[in-house]
């Protein structure tokens, strides 16, 4: 994938992550763009460790999947960290 495909791939997880974890109305695009590459990123490495599979830089429901859980780990952990 290019990096335009990226940014709207993880502005796209980053917001359906955002809406999961409730924190839509606190962060803006730019916010869930960086979630859901990042978000992206610590899925598949979980995917990665769990499965064995290596990781799929592609555009397919699985990866969109995957770049929503991590997103959503991702914003979750930033929450107990705030907490902390």
């Amino acid at each position: 994938m290019n990096w335009l495909s990226w940014i709207i791939f993880g502005g796209i997880a980053g917001w359906v992550a955002s809406l999961i974890a409730g924190t839509n109305n606190r962060q803006g695009c730019i916010l869930n763009i960086v979630v859901g590459i990042v978000g992206a990123f610590v899925g598949g490495v979980i995917m990665q460790s769990l499965t064995g599979a290596p990781f799929d830089f592609d555009f397919s429901p699985q990866s969109f999947v995957v770049a929503v859980i991590g997103s959503v780990i991702l914003l979750a952990l930033v929450r107990f960290v705030r907490r902390s």
